[in-house]
C-alpha cells in the first residue's frame, strides 16, 4: 500500500469512468440513474398504461458499468436476463430543483447503453412490493459506450434507438417517442436528488425488450450518439 492509501485499512477501490470521443481525458462516473417506462409502446408490452404518469427512477451502481467491446458475463440467480438500450445523458453539473429551461446547460454528453436486467428477480420484486436492486444493480448490469460531448452532437431529441442480437434487429424506435424529454427528466430528477457533475441518467428504453444467451453478441446505438457492442459471456 503506498502512502496516498496509508490511511485506509485496505486500497481504496478504483473510481468508474467512461471514455470522451475525441480526448484522452476520462468522465468520473458518480451515480447512475435509470427512468422507468418512458416509452409508451415498452409500458404496454411490460402490461402498464402508456398515459403521462410521474417518472419515476431507480439506480444502478457506478461500478456495474461495462465498456463497449467488453464482455457482459450472464449473471447468477436468474435464467431469464434481459436487454434495455437506452440513450444516456452525463451531466457536467448539477443542483437541486433545477428548472426545464436551464436543465440541458448541465449535460455533458451523450452515450449509449444497456440497462441489463435479471427480470424473473425483478418480477419477483415486483409481486412482492420489494425494490428492484437485485433484479438490476447486479454485477456487469450497465454496459456503456464512449460519451460524445454535446460541443460535438449537440442535445439529440430525435433519432433511431436501436439493438440487433448476432445481426437480428429486436428493439426499434426513436428519441422523438420519449414521454418524459430530457431537461423534463433533468428537473424532475433534481427535485428528488442533488444531482452531481458525473451522474449518468438511463433514458428508458423502446419496445422490444427480451431475453439474452450465453454467446450472443448485442450491437445498438443511438443515430447521432454512438454505438454499443458487447458479448454475453
Amino acid at each position: 500500500m503506498n502512502i496516498e492509501n496509508s490511511r485506509y485499512i485496505f486500497a481504496p477501490h478504483s473510481l468508474p469512468t467512461l471514455p470522451i470521443r475525441g480526448s484522452d481525458k476520462l468522465f468520473p462516473v458518480h451515480r447512475i440513474y435509470c427512468v422507468g417506462r418512458n416509452y409508451a409502446e415498452h409500458a404496454i408490452e411490460m402490461g402498464h398504461d402508456p398515459n403521462r404518469e410521474a417518472p419515476f427512477f431507480f439506480q444502478k451502481n457506478p461500478d456495474t458499468l461495462v465498456l463497449s467491446g467488453g464482455t457482459f458475463p450472464y449473471p447468477d440467480a436468474s435464467k431469464d436476463v434481459h436487454h434495455e438500450l437506452e440513450m444516456v445523458v452525463a451531466l457536467k453539473s448539477g443542483g437541486k430543483d433545477i428548472r426545464q429551461d436551464q436543465a440541458l446547460a448541465h449535460v455533458f454528453g451523450y452515450a449509449v447503453g444497456l440497462d441489463m436486467t435479471r427480470r424473473d428477480l425483478q418480477g419477483e420484486a415486483k409481486k412482492l412490493g420489494r425494490p428492484w436492486e437485485v433484479g438490476k444493480a447486479f454485477e456487469s448490469a450497465a454496459p456503456c459506450s464512449e460519451i460524445v460531448p454535446a460541443s460535438v452532437v449537440g442535445h439529440p431529441s430525435q433519432g433511431a434507438v436501436w439493438l440487433e442480437i448476432n445481426g437480428e434487429v429486436r428493439q426499434k424506435g426513436d428519441l422523438n417517442q420519449l414521454i418524459w424529454k430530457v431537461p423534463e427528466m433533468i428537473a424532475y430528477l433534481s427535485g428528488l436528488f442533488e444531482l452531481r457533475a458525473g451522474d449518468l441518467i438511463f433514458s428508458g428504453t423502446p419496445a422490444g425488450v427480451g431475453p439474452v444467451k450465453r454467446g450472443d453478441v448485442l450491437h445498438g446505438g443511438v443515430d447521432g450518439v454512438g454505438e454499443l457492442r458487447v458479448t454475453v459471456g
